[in-house]
């Protein structure tokens, strides 16, 4: 026997009835006859290993990555634009046709001689995590997560498990992939019914499961999780002779690609129409979607319309509106958060919603429940706020309602519960006894908007606290290796890697510093605000009632809040603590001199042409300037961008001054002199 020859036989059938499984959902074979093959690969492989090859499809699963590293890609990922409505589509394709129409000494007047019908291509927009895979001679060589766009994870092994991606294409072609890698609804709810039979922490949704699941440092927890992915771009070489969008997917599937099934539209009529259909059809599909994505089928276009500094002009996202489903209220649980306030939760009869399982949702205070007439027992409304958190938007009665029995007590520490005039929420005053309260500090504390310390989930925190390893922030910066072990399933790898990102939080800039301590009213942007005004942690410390009161963008109440918390002698310790420790605090705002947009705000709406709203407001912040995320009659001006939201309607209501993206450049610039 050529057993060379019967390797590579072996891997081409096996190729190509995975495609048939896995792709075409059609298989030729019996699982048994498959799994013969792979088996005979298998053995023939280990007894002549110079005939391994990586793209074997034994070699799915490979070694335990230490870390992802960064690696930029070759050609930028873009975000995309929203259409919420048939409206919105119509102003998108009429920017289109308006575009098209003006370049008539163009290649483009050949394509469509009136400008009146481009055709377009519509795809189910899949609710998942984007990826780029790159083949060489068709041989998968690496792939990247999205990441911020320009620079992505390198997590290839883990890619090499997802059955549904093909090692080897059917043709030796180089080409760059673009996919969407999703989890199935039904291996989503299998996945959860394992996780609580373990004890351990549930996914929210199938979107997290997947992106969980792909971030693996050892491939083989993403092997044990059934993946799969839809291609939805690709890069061709010049040759490739692909005119359309919806050549480029037919190229794919015959290359061996799994690609969502698309509709060719003549115009935003039978878009709009497809929209809709599809809205309803989504509800019976085995993955979530939450849209449909509209792209110009023609390169050549695509090629002249271009993109803005954050998503391309050819092409939108149709937002589904959000599903709604009725439930059953069974119960309500009172959850205490990390500055006491005391939330109600609705538990209801396991439901599906927007592609996952609901059995949880937010009633957000109790006067909620009160606006709304909500009793147990009732028929309860719920609705997926911004797609993500499902909520209680109505209620309905029947015999057996019983009405919600408030607490007046702690539901964790049993302290009786206060109420302060003007607020709707009730608190639990023990902030220093209240376990629920010192676990979501420190939540609160290691989350990525704050000290950034990967791998402090919900279970190991509650461990920590539990075992009284760690009761304030600082005590996080004494923690040890043998503590770690001591941890349910923590091992040596585990214990290391939660050591070394300890260490590396110990370097943080101060705004994070000052949002990271979680002083109450005080988040992200006016963390920000502190930072400009305060050189160190030393100065915001010493602050004074009235200088803080003065700040834009704080304010009287935060400024209370803020005297408060550093006039406990606990908070000061803990910064001293942690100080002592080795946490070094850099003030990225520190040694800048051109100040001259002090105490004007900048409030952007719309998508800029030449660099990200972050950018902007970054270049604003280190002139002095504040950006808020809301209008208000504080706010100084306005920048408008392309396809603005309601913002711009707000600004002229009270007369705000409106600037468009060139008079922002000038102001940062320093060419315009006015402002």
């Amino acid at each position: 026997m050529d057993v060379q020859a019967r390797i590579e036989n072996l891997r081409k059938l096996i190729d190509i009835n995975s495609y048939k499984y896995y792709v075409e959902d059609n298989p030729d074979l019996q699982d048994w006859e498959y799994d013969n093959l792979f088996r005979e690969l298998k053995s023939l492989e280990e007894q002549y290993p110079q005939y391994i090859t990586p793209e074997s499809p034994t070699q799915r699963v490979g070694g335990i990555s230490e870390k992802f590293n960064q690696v930029a890609h070759t050609t930028r990922l873009y975000s995309l634009d929203n259409s919420n409505n048939s409206e919105e589509l119509k102003q998108w394709y009429n920017r289109v046709l308006k575009d098209v129409g003006t370049q008539k000494n163009s290649q483009l007047s050949l394509l469509d001689n009136n400008y009146n019908d481009v055709e377009l291509a519509c795809e189910l927009k899949i609710d998942g995590l984007a990826v780029s895979l790159i083949y060489k001679d068709g041989k998968f060589v690496q792939g990247l997560t999205r990441g911020d766009g320009v620079v992505g994870e390198d997590i290839t092994n883990n890619l090499k498990t997802i059955k549904s991606i093909p090692l080897k294409l059917f043709e030796n072609i180089n080409v760059e992939v673009r996919g969407e890698i999703y989890m199935p609804i039904s291996s989503f709810d299998n996945l959860n019914k394992i996780q609580m039979k373990n004890n351990q922490k549930t996914f929210a949704n199938p979107r997290n499961a997947a992106a969980g699941s792909i971030r693996q440092l050892d491939p083989n927890i993403t092997a044990s999780r059934d993946l799969s992915i839809f291609i939805y771009a690709a890069i061709f070489e010049k040759n490739a002779n692909v005119l359309t969008h919806t050549d480029a997917m037919d190229l794919c599937k015959k290359l061996g690609f799994k690609v969502n099934a698309y509709k060719k539209c003549s115009n935003i009529n039978e878009v709009i129409n497809y929209c809709n259909e599809m809205s309803e059809y989504r509800k019976t599909l085995n993955y979530a979607t939450d849209g449909v994505v509209i792209k110009v089928n023609s390169l050549a276009m695509q090629s002249e319309l271009g993109f803005t500094a954050r998503a391309p002009k050819w092409a939108t996202a149709f937002k589904f509106p959000p599903e709604e489903v009725w439930s059953k209220l069974i119960d309500v649980e009172f959850s205490v958060g990390r500055t006491g306030v005391v939330t109600p939760v609705a538990i209801v009869q396991p439901v599906s919603l927007s592609g996952s399982i609901v059995s949880r949702a937010s009633m957000y205070n109790f006067d909620e429940i009160q606006r709304l007439d909500i009793s147990l027992n009732d028929e309860v409304l719920i609705k997926k706020a911004a797609e993500i958190i499902p909520k209680v938007v109505r209620s309905r009665k029947n015999e057996n309602s019983i009405p919600i029995s408030i607490p007046d007590r702690c539901p964790c520490c049993n302290t009786p519960l206060v109420e302060i005039p003007n607020e709707v929420a009730r608190y639990c005053p023990n902030s220093k006894g209240c376990k629920a309260q010192i676990k979501g500090r420190i939540e609160y504390f290691v989350s990525k908007a704050a000290m950034d310390i990967d791998g402090f989930g919900e279970s190991i925190i509650e461990q920590l606290v539990d075992k009284k390893y760690v009761y304030k922030a600082s005590d996080i910066y004494k923690l040890t290796y043998d503590d770690f072990l001591t941890l349910d399933l923590i091992k040596d790898k585990s214990a290391n890697n939660l050591l070394n990102a300890i260490e590396n939080s110990k370097n943080v800039i101060f705004s994070k510093f000052i949002n990271a301590l979680g002083i109450k009213l005080v988040g992200k942007e006016s963390s920000d605000i502190l930072a400009q005004h305060y050189e160190n942690i030393n100065l915001l410390m010493s602050a004074k009632y009235e200088d803080l009161a003065e700040i834009m963008g704080i304010g009287d109440k935060m400024a209370k809040s803020i005297v408060e918390y550093f006039k406990d002698e606990e908070n000061i310790s803990m910064i001293n603590e942690m100080i002592d420790l080795g946490v070094n605090i850099t003030n990225k705002y520190s040694g800048i001199k051109d100040l001259r947009l002090k105490g004007k705000s900048f409030v952007i709406t719309g998508t800029l042409e030449t660099m990200s709203r972050e950018i902007a407001q970054e270049k604003l912040k280190e002139l002095g300037a504040k950006t808020p995320s809301s209008v208000s009659k504080n706010t100084s001006y306005v920048v408008i961008g392309e396809n603005p939201g309601s913002k711009a309607t707000k600004a002229h209501e009270l007369g705000i001054k409106v600037l468009n993206e060139k008079q922002l450049i000038e102001v940062i610039e320093g060419v315009n002199h006015e402002i």
